[in-house]
């Protein structure tokens, strides 16, 4: 069960609104939530400075969300100077936070190799689930479509699947999660097994039916289906017409080096999906 989460927010990825939903959080279970921004150091001269301006800054714009606080949740703002990764690493370790949300803008491979990418670099070294949002996404929501998305977080999963050591790893992760929940945080899953251009075999046909049973005995709801076409392409498709709450990955190559030279549709999926992605990075 996730009762506690990590919000990190630049204010340019708009997840600072979410200060004004605790209520919503907490009417989705949730338990503990910690916003976290974290403030460049200053570099003048030759040691880098703490800005205390920009700190106190940053606590008044995240105030919000200690005035929307209830007495079921606890709420914390953390605003510190320093590195984002390794803050936000310690900050999730100090408050033992099960979901690290962040923002992420879409962005090439390339892009992402010559400017770096904090989710990319947070996956290699936690195995704390993330909840990646899109910036815009955020931006586009409506008061009340906040609220809803706040309190039904995750409650509908789009699970890729293709029979791999990874996918059965991202559904034993989901499994487990379930298996934890007194309420209704995850309400049920979509098991997508997406081919090329062949028809499913036997084998894949009762190894699905199998992953289906183990999900539904957690108390999960579940539809597993097969769709032929091109990963990416049916995914991102599926996450569009169905109502999902995020798409549910794992992969063990994002941010290394293996990453240039094997395709990752989990990369791609994070680099492209509007919809939000639950990435469970491997275990180490």
């Amino acid at each position: 069960m996730v009762e506690k989460i990590l919000i990190c927010t630049d204010f340019a990825d708009g997840l600072h609104r979410l200060t004004h939903f605790v209520p919503n959080f907490a009417a989705g279970s949730i338990k503990q939530i910690i916003f976290l921004h974290v403030v460049p150091l200053l570099d003048d001269g030759i040691i880098p400075k703490v800005g205390v301006k920009q700190i106190e800054q940053a606590q008044a714009r995240l105030s919000a969300a200690i005035n929307h606080s209830l007495p079921e949740v606890e709420v914390k703002i953390e605003v510190q100077s320093g590195r984002p990764v390794e803050t936000i690493l310690s900050v999730a370790q100090s408050h033992q936070s099960e979901l690290i949300v962040l923002g992420s803008q879409t962005h090439s491979l390339l892009a992402e190799k010559l400017i770096g990418s904090t989710m990319a670099d947070l996956s290699r070294q936690t195995t704390i689930p993330l909840l990646v949002l899109r910036p815009l996404l955020i931006a586009a929501f409506t008061a009340e479509e906040l609220a809803l998305r706040c309190q039904h977080l995750l409650r509908y999963l789009l699970v890729p699947y293709d029979g791999s050591e990874t996918s059965d790893f991202l559904v034993q992760q989901i499994k487990q999660l379930a298996q934890k929940q007194p309420g209704r945080f995850i309400e049920c899953c979509r098991l997508c097994w997406i081919t090329d251009s062949r028809l499913p075999t036997q084998s894949e046909r009762d190894t699905l039916s199998q992953v289906k049973a183990g999900l539904e005995s957690a108390g999960l709801r579940v539809e597993a289906e097969f769709h032929r076409g091109s990963v990416l392409t049916e995914v991102l498709e599926l996450a569009q017409m169905d109502g999902i709450s995020a798409i549910a990955i794992a992969s063990g190559t994002i941010g290394t080096f293996q990453e240039w030279f094997v395709s990752s549709i989990a990369a791609d999926l994070l680099r492209q999906s509007w919809c939000p992605v639950l990435f469970f990075p491997s275990k180490r």
